[in-house]
């Protein structure tokens, strides 16, 4: 069979499926990195709580620190405000949230501090309860 002889029908389907085998070559050449995908893992456990950090600030005009953050933290940037939004698990089910402005004169240091095993093949979906199905309780007061 030859492409001349074809219907403009199957033109464009045979067109469409070799756009997309080629689409999907490509994409598999260019798929990301083990360093792409370890680093990704990472920062999922940092964000769930499973990653232990230190975070710094220092004064870039007199070169001392000026405070640390030592914990399983979740960290933010919103450029936005100029801001870190740091959250760090201090208890069973008990959070803290810390903003951080930054300027021109105070930067920071983000340091992992033990050792995390991710995978760069496999991924945790984690679903939280709460965020799916919404719960509303209502207590009524005296007796009503």
């Amino acid at each position: 069979m030859k492409f001349n002889k074809l219907s403009k029908i199957e033109k464009i389907f045979l067109t469409a499926i070799t756009i997309i085998g080629i689409i999907f070559i490509v994409s598999l050449l260019t798929g990301c990195t083990d360093a792409e995908t370890v680093s990704y893992n990472l920062s999922k456990e940092a964000d769930s709580f499973k990653v232990k950090r230190r975070i710094t600030f220092i004064n870039l005009r007199t070169d001392s620190y000026l405070f640390s953050i030592t914990g399983c933290c979740s960290i933010e940037e919103d450029s936005a405000d100029k801001q870190l939004e740091v959250t760090c698990k201090v208890g069973e089910d008990k959070y803290q949230k810390h903003f951080l402005k930054e300027t021109t004169e105070v930067t920071y240091i983000v340091e992992q501090l033990e050792y995390n095993e991710v995978s760069k093949y496999n991924y945790e979906i984690l679903f939280r309860p709460e965020a799916i199905v919404p719960i509303e309780i209502k207590t009524e007061v005296g007796g009503k």
